[in-house]
């Protein structure tokens, strides 16, 4: 059966809402959430972005049976691999058996922080391949020392470590990176029904492993209200994705999202209290073949947004199946 997820977004939530969010979800009947890794928000309207790490720990406090991963991080720029090893062992010990671990190549927006530039995309890539290498390393255990490319670990020992270790899953948009995500990954996130790149990710040997995929949606009353909310809060739902890698500040995106209609951002979103609509949505990443879908409600109003789908969209949701 899909697991239906929902979105813990750290860019518009202050850290003790998003550990009150996460076991209402828990509550409502989600089995999963996936909580983002950023140090800016995309524009300041949203307004916020703690230090997710210290988040997790509030979640897995608050929480029993709801399964969490970062959706996703980038451990290559702003963190050094062999220290982000180490907030994600931690991570695993207290949510033990409830953690998965999903990284990605990162965005301008949250790495050029630390003055190290912005380097291309290969160069992005092969960072990350070397920075998984450098974690699952140091998940083994023991004295660890690592001289790459772009990466020195000497003498480094992770004392704290689950009994069980994390899935470490890998973001792809794409057929390239897709192939990526299953030589490296234990599995694939991603954000688009796109089933050729599930089958470019089956192909390469990831055919078994969990895809888990993001979709936005945002409910209000009426879908009046729900377009409004969406185009304030997310209308970089309607930008070229490639913005999203490059740009540097969340002034950049307001810039963009003065030319980002309200229809634009509709089009992208699933805006209202259709019943349907959502559920069709997520039947559509269901028939792409992903198993595991997690529920973004972009806007203030995340009460509303979780009883809605306890009450009217999870129960129609019980028997879904994932394509084969």
């Amino acid at each position: 059966m899909v697991e239906i997820g929902y979105k813990l977004s750290s860019e518009e939530h202050r850290p003790n809402d998003l550990v009150r969010y996460a076991a209402m979800a828990e509550d409502a009947g989600f089995t999963f959430a996936l909580i983002s890794d950023h140090y800016h928000p995309w524009i300041d309207t949203q307004g916020q972005s703690p230090f997710v790490w210290c988040v997790i720990g509030g979640v897995a406090q608050s929480t029993k049976r709801l399964r969490l991963g970062t959706g996703v991080t980038c451990p290559t720029v702003r963190m050094h691999p062999a220290i982000v090893a180490q907030a994600t062992a931690t991570a695993a010990a207290m949510l033990e058996g409830r953690f998965f671990f999903g990284v990605g190549a990162g965005e301008n927006l949250n790495e050029h922080v630390v003055g190290q530039g912005w380097p291309e995309t290969e160069v992005r890539q092969e960072r990350l391949r070397e920075a998984v290498e450098v974690i699952r390393m140091l998940w083994r255990g023991g004295y660890q020392s690592h001289h790459g490319r772009h990466y020195t670990v000497e003498n480094a020992r992770l004392y704290t470590l689950p009994q069980t270790l994390p899935p470490l899953m890998i973001a792809a948009g794409g057929p390239k990176s897709a192939q990526a995500a299953a030589t490296l990954g234990d599995g694939l996130i991603g954000t688009s029904p796109d089933k050729e790149m599930l089958s470019k990710f089956d192909a390469a040997g990831g055919r078994g492993k969990p895809k888990i995929a993001e979709i936005t949606v945002c409910w209000a009353p009426d879908e009046r209200s729900a377009r409004r909310t969406a185009h304030q809060w997310w209308p970089t739902a309607a930008m070229e994705s490639s913005l999203a890698w490059e740009l540097p500040l969340p002034k950049h995106f307001e810039d963009v999202a003065k030319l980002v209609t309200e229809d634009a951002v509709a089009e992208t979103i699933i805006c209202g209290p259709d019943v349907e609509r959502h559920v069709d949505g997520i039947k559509k990443y269901a028939d792409a073949g992903y198993d595991q879908i997690c529920v973004h409600h972009v806007g203030p109003d995340q009460q509303g947004c979780l009883k809605f789908y306890e009450h009217d969209v999870l129960p129609r949701l019980r028997k879904l199946r994932a394509a084969a």
